[in-house]
């Protein structure tokens, strides 16, 4: 099932700022990341695989084009296959991101990692998905904090490499705020907030084997 008015909003200012935005983050991230499997989970408007090395790369998901139709909670991939996973805007819009991050551990390789992508509840963005009772993209989510998803990460044994915030833009859809945003000096966070709109978590893997 595809996520109701995504499209529609990928095709504004915004939309196509914050696209473009996580693109690079996730070209950073995923660059120097090896191995023989590599995956994107969902958002498959998106190419977050494109500046990864890894000679098989997947998208899979529920909607879309993607090269393999699946339910995200019972992945078709074995155990221990996977070297690198990418969750763009998946948990938020899940309701049950708990067993898509189990699924992903299971087909992880030890030290294997993922990269998350999400709304930052605790912004502005956060404010107006709170308030906003449009049942609108990208209000109709449930976001994640980074402390939160962090916790949910080391309960599956996951070690949080980094995670950052990112995309200092207001909640509003004209470019001309879209640019000025870009532009602004990035404030500092403190206790997991921050007026960035997006944060991007890095972990990695853990197996109690290699331990």
């Amino acid at each position: 099932m595809s996520i109701p008015g995504l499209d529609a909003w990928l095709s504004t200012a915004a939309g196509r700022y914050v696209l473009d935005w996580e693109q690079r983050q996730v070209d950073a991230a995923v660059a120097d990341v090896f191995g023989f499997h590599a995956l994107q989970l969902g958002l498959p408007q998106g190419e977050f695989l494109r500046a990864n090395r890894i000679p098989l790369r997947l998208k899979a998901g529920e909607y879309g084009a993607v090269d393999m139709l699946c339910d995200c909670t019972a992945l078709p991939f074995a155990s221990l296959s996977t070297d690198l996973v990418v969750l763009p805007h998946v948990l938020e819009f899940s309701d049950e991101p708990h067993r898509i991050l189990r699924e992903v551990e299971r087909i992880l390789i030890p030290e294997g990692q993922v990269i998350i992508i999400g709304f930052n509840p605790l912004s502005l963005w956060g404010l107006k998905q709170k308030f906003d009772g449009s049942g609108d993209f990208p209000w109709n989510g449930s976001y994640l904090s980074l402390n939160r998803l962090k916790d949910w990460l080391k309960l599956l044994s996951f070690e949080v490499d980094r995670g950052q915030f990112g995309c200092y833009i207001p909640p509003v859809e004209q470019l001309k705020w879209c640019n000025a945003g870009s532009s602004s000096k990035r404030p500092a966070t403190a206790g997991g907030i921050s007026p960035a709109a997006f944060t991007c978590c890095v972990p990695s893997s853990a197996c109690t084997a290699c331990t």
